[in-house]
C-alpha cells in the first residue's frame, strides 16, 4: 500500500522533461477539440455513439498493429467509416442508436480477432483500451494541431446550422437546414476527434474527455458559447492536473485524468443539487 501513495520528490524536474512537454501540447490539442465535440454530442443525444465510436475504431488500430501501418492511420479510418455507416443507416435518433450498437457489437469482436491474430496486435491492446499520454510524439503532436486548426475553421463556418440542428433538429430540417449533412459533418468531427483523443486515455476512458467536461459545463452555464469554453477548459485543467498529479504521486495518468474530470462533474452536480433543493425545484 505504501508504494501506492509514494511521493516522487523529483517530480518537477521530470515535468520539464521532453516527453512531459509533448503530453502536454497533446492535451492541449486534445482539449480544444474534445471541448467543441462534446457540448453537440450531449446536445444531439449522441454520447452514446462517441462511446461506441472508440470501440468501433479498436479494430482499425489492432488491425494496423497485424498489417505494421500506423496505429493512428487504423484508428481514423474505421472510427471515420463507422461514422459514415451509423450516420447513414439512422436517419431517426431511434435508429441511430440501433445502427451504433450494431456496428459497435461487430467492430468489437473484430477487434478482438485481429488482435489474436498478431502478438504485436495483442501487445498494444492495453495502451489502445486505457491509453498512453506520455508516448506521444512530437508527429502526433503536429497532427493534433493541423486538426485542430481545421476544427476551428470548419466551426467558423457551420456553428449556426450546426447548432440549430442540435437543439431542435425538425424546426431546423423545416428552416432549410441539411439536417442530413450536418449530421454526417457531425459524426465525422466525432470520429475525428476520438481518433486523435484515444492515444492519450484509450477507447475505455474517452468518455471523460469528450463528454464529461461538456456535461460539467451546460450544468454551469446555458450558453453555447460559453459551454462550449468552458468545456475545454475544464477538459484541459483535467488533462493537465492529471499529467502534474501522476507525476507527483506515480500513477496511470489516464486514471487520473479520468478521476479529475469525473470530481469536476460531481461537484458540478452538487451544487445543481443544492440549488434547486434552496429554490424548491
Amino acid at each position: 500500500m505504501s508504494s501506492f501513495f509514494s511521493y516522487d520528490p523529483l517530480w518537477t524536474q521530470t515535468l520539464t522533461m521532453p516527453f512531459m512537454r509533448n503530453a502536454f501540447l497533446a492535451g492541449l490539442c486534445i482539449a480544444l477539440s474534445a471541448g467543441i465535440i462534446g457540448y453537440f454530442t450531449i446536445a444531439r443525444n449522441s454520447t452514446f455513439a462517441s462511446h461506441a465510436l472508440a470501440h468501433i475504431a479498436l479494430p482499425g488500430a489492432t488491425g494496423a498493429a497485424l498489417l505494421g501501418v500506423p496505429i493512428a492511420l487504423g484508428l481514423g479510418v474505421f472510427a471515420v467509416g463507422g461514422a459514415w455507416v451509423i450516420a447513414a443507416l439512422g436517419k431517426r435518433a431511434g435508429e441511430r442508436e440501433i445502427a451504433t450498437g450494431t456496428v459497435l457489437a461487430f467492430a468489437t469482436g473484430l477487434g478482438l480477432y485481429f488482435a489474436r491474430m498478431s502478438s504485436s496486435a495483442s501487445q498494444q491492446l492495453q495502451a489502445i483500451l486505457f491509453g498512453s499520454i506520455l508516448t506521444i510524439t512530437p508527429d502526433q503532436i503536429i497532427g493534433f494541431a493541423i486538426f485542430d486548426a481545421v476544427l476551428i475553421i470548419l466551426m467558423c463556418i457551420v456553428y449556426r446550422p450546426l447548432l440549430f440542428s442540435s437543439l431542435d433538429e425538425q424546426v431546423a430540417q423545416a428552416k432549410g437546414v441539411r439536417v442530413g449533412i450536418m449530421n454526417a459533418l457531425f459524426m465525422t468531427i466525432l470520429a475525428g476527434v476520438i481518433t486523435i483523443a484515444v492515444p492519450a486515455v484509450g477507447t475505455l476512458l474517452i468518455f471523460a474527455l469528450v463528454v464529461t467536461p461538456a456535461a460539467t459545463s451546460m450544468i454551469i452555464t446555458n450558453s453555447p458559447f460559453k459551454a462550449i469554453v468552458m468545456a475545454m477548459v475544464l477538459c484541459l485543467v483535467s488533462i493537465w492536473g492529471g499529467l502534474v498529479i501522476s507525476t507527483m504521486f506515480p500513477a496511470p495518468p489516464s486514471f487520473v485524468i479520468v478521476t479529475l474530470s469525473t470530481l469536476f462533474w460531481g461537484i458540478a452536480k452538487g451544487v445543481e443539487s443544492v440549488r434547486n433543493h434552496r429554490n424548491g425545484d
